[in-house]
């Protein structure tokens, strides 16, 4: 937005209420705002994904003695319509 003044921005803003219509804006700014807690809930699953894959290579390779319970990802915090069992990958060791 380097070179926008006050007034251009506003003109841009009306225009965007113009060409979609006021009725439309919020049901598009609530999609959006689900679409970002979407990807921040996807980043943190991932993420301790990959802290979890880090402490399951430390730790000894007896796993037969816990059971392992599905996992699931949800699409959104509290959102249980959409959630799905995720397949974990085999793992053989290799060495």
């Amino acid at each position: 937005m380097g070179n926008f003044r006050g007034w251009e921005i506003l003109v841009i803003v009306g225009l965007v209420i113009l060409l979609f219509g006021a009725k439309k804006l919020p049901d598009m700014a609530r999609s959006l705002g689900k679409s970002a807690r979407i990807l921040k809930s996807e980043a943190k699953a991932m993420k301790k994904d990959g802290e979890s894959d880090d402490v399951a290579a430390a730790a000894p390779a007896d796993q037969s003695a816990q059971p392992v319970a599905p996992r699931t990802i949800q699409a959104a915090p509290g959102d249980v319509s959409s959630s799905r069992p995720v397949g974990e990958p085999n793992r053989t060791a290799q060495g």
